[in-house]
């Protein structure tokens, strides 16, 4: 049986990962860690933010709602509230259909 490297994942992000992630400034983090609720992240002692996993994913989400479909601040804030989880699944349908895309196109440019 061939070896299999395992993807490592991070526990934390700093803010210019998550930036480089999403390719905005970081300056948009810091902002939309203000303006929603559900983005915590840990301060070390210095006082430099560190994102976890679950940001990352509501970061997702609200560049997903806010960038890729329009909404304003004021819109993404309030679904975000009213119905969480809808909006959560239907950003993980999405991404996976995204996914099926970006397969479907690697598959046919074999060919």
């Amino acid at each position: 049986m061939p070896y299999k490297e395992v993807k490592v994942e991070k526990l934390y992000y700093s803010i210019g990962e998550v930036a480089t992630m999403f390719k905005v400034n970081t300056s948009l983090i810091r902002f939309w860690e203000k303006e929603f609720e559900i983005i915590k992240p840990k301060k070390n002692k210095k006082g430099n933010r560190l994102f976890t996993k679950k940001d990352i994913d509501n970061f997702h989400i609200i560049f997903h709602l806010v960038k890729e479909r329009g909404m304003t601040l004021k819109g993404a804030k309030q679904k975000m509230k009213e119905n969480k989880e809808d909006t959560e699944h239907n950003f993980e349908i999405v991404k996976s259909l995204e996914n099926i895309k970006d397969l479907l196109i690697e598959v046919r440019e074999n060919l």
